[in-house]
C-alpha cells in the first residue's frame, strides 16, 4: 500500500494525474483546429492541399469506419493499420508519415494526448532514383519536336514557340516547372534571369544564352505580365496542362522523361565542367548544399577524378623492361654520332 501510495504521488507530481481536461477535442474537431493553424502560418496552397487529402479525405474516413472518435483510442497499433492502407510510392509513404506526425506533435503540443503514436514507427525505406540527365542528343530531338507540335488549343501556332522557349528556359537556368510556367516578364532583365533573394538580401541572377533570351521574346501570351502563364485560374491546373504538354512532346521526340530532368541536366552539365558544389546549390535554390550533394554529388568533376585517381593507385605497378647487356669490349653506353 505504502508502494502504491509513493507512486500515486509520483504520478501527481509529474501532471499525469490529477488534472482532468475537459477541452480535449474529438478527432475530427482536432483536425478542423490543425487545419485553422496551418492557413494562420501561411503555408502554400499545394502544401494545404496535400495535408487536405491525406487528413479530411483518408484519415477522417478511416477513423469514422473503425469507430473512432477520441484521440486517445488512436495508439501505435491503430496508426500503423491506417499506414497500410496506403498504395502511394514509397517516397509519398515517406512524405504522407511526416504530415501524419506534424499532425499528432500539434495534438500533443496542445496536450490532447500523452504521446505522439507516429514518432514510434519506424521510417519508411525509399529507394534512392539516380539523377538522370538528358544528354545532347536528347535535347536536339525535344526541341526539334517542338516544330511538330499540335497547333490545336488556346494557343494555336503559338504552341511551338511557347514549348520551346520553356524547354530552354528550364535547360538553361535550372527552374523548376512551376517556377517556370510562373516566370514574370520583370524577372528578365537584359540577358540574366532573377532566380530569387538570398537571405543575404543579394539578388541572385542566372544568365541566359542568347538563343533562350530571343525564344522567350517570340513567346506573344494573352497576359502581358507573364512569358506563359495567363494569370487566370490556379497555378497548379496551368502546370498540370503543361505536364501534359511536355508528355506529347517527349513521344514527339520518342524520348523518355519528365520536364523535371531539365533541371537535372542544367546542374549536371555545371559539375561536369568543374563549377563548384555550392555554386550550383545557389543557382537551384536549395536550402542547403546538402540537399545538393544527396542529388548530385556523383557528378561532381573534381570528385569523379579524385575517385579515378584513387582507384587506379591500386592496379599493378609495371615493371622496367631489362636493359640489353653490352657485349665484351663494347660500352654499356651508347652514343648517337652524326653520320657523313
Amino acid at each position: 500500500w505504502e508502494a502504491a501510495q509513493d507512486r500515486v504521488r509520483g504520478w501527481e507530481a509529474s501532471g499525469e494525474i490529477g488534472v482532468i481536461k475537459t477541452d480535449i477535442p474529438n478527432i475530427p474537431d482536432a483536425v478542423e483546429r490543425f487545419f485553422e493553424d496551418v492557413k494562420s502560418r501561411g503555408l502554400a496552397a499545394s502544401t494545404v492541399g496535400k495535408q487536405n487529402v491525406l487528413l479530411r479525405k483518408q484519415f477522417l474516413p478511416w477513423c469514422k469506419t473503425r469507430g473512432f472518435h477520441a484521440l486517445k483510442q488512436l495508439g501505435v497499433d491503430e496508426i500503423t493499420q491506417f499506414r497500410s492502407t496506403w498504395t502511394d510510392s514509397p517516397i509519398s509513404k515517406y512524405k504522407k508519415q511526416e504530415r501524419l506526425k506534424g499532425f499528432f506533435h500539434f495534438c500533443v503540443a496542445r496536450e490532447w494526448m500523452r504521446t505522439n503514436p507516429v514518432a514510434a514507427l519506424k521510417a519508411i525505406k525509399v529507394p534512392p532514383s539516380p539523377t538522370l540527365p538528358f544528354d545532347e542528343k536528347q535535347v536536339a530531338a525535344i526541341l526539334k519536336a517542338c516544330d511538330r507540335y499540335s497547333i490545336k488549343g488556346v494557343y494555336g501556332e503559338q504552341n511551338s514557340t511557347r514549348l520551346r522557349a520553356l524547354t530552354l528556359l528550364m535547360r538553361y537556368s535550372g527552374l523548376r516547372i512551376g517556377d517556370a510556367v510562373m516566370c514574370a516578364r520583370e524577372r528578365l532583365v537584359k540577358s540574366k534571369l532573377f532566380l530569387y533573394q538570398a537571405k543575404t538580401g543579394t539578388p541572385v541572377y542566372c544568365p541566359l544564352p542568347p538563343v533562350v533570351v530571343n525564344a522567350l521574346h517570340d513567346v506573344k501570351g494573352p497576359n502581358p505580365k507573364y512569358f506563359f502563364w495567363t494569370g487566370n485560374g490556379k497555378a497548379k491546373s496551368a502546370v498540370a496542362d503543361t505536364q501534359r504538354s511536355f508528355r506529347k512532346l517527349f513521344e514527339l521526340a520518342k524520348v523518355e522523361g519528365h520536364p523535371h530532368m531539365f533541371r537535372d541536366t542544367f546542374a549536371v552539365e555545371l559539375l561536369k565542367h568543374g563549377v563548384s558544389l555550392e555554386t550550383v546549390s545557389m543557382l537551384l535554390g536549395h536550402a542547403s548544399i546538402k540537399v545538393t550533394e544527396k542529388h548530385y554529388k556523383p557528378w561532381v568533376k573534381t570528385l569523379q577524378d579524385k575517385l579515378e585517381a584513387d582507384a587506379m593507385k591500386a592496379w599493378p605497378a609495371r615493371k622496367a623492361a631489362p636493359r640489353p647487356r653490352a657485349r665484351r669490349g663494347q660500352s654499356s653506353r651508347t652514343s648517337v654520332l652524326p653520320t657523313a
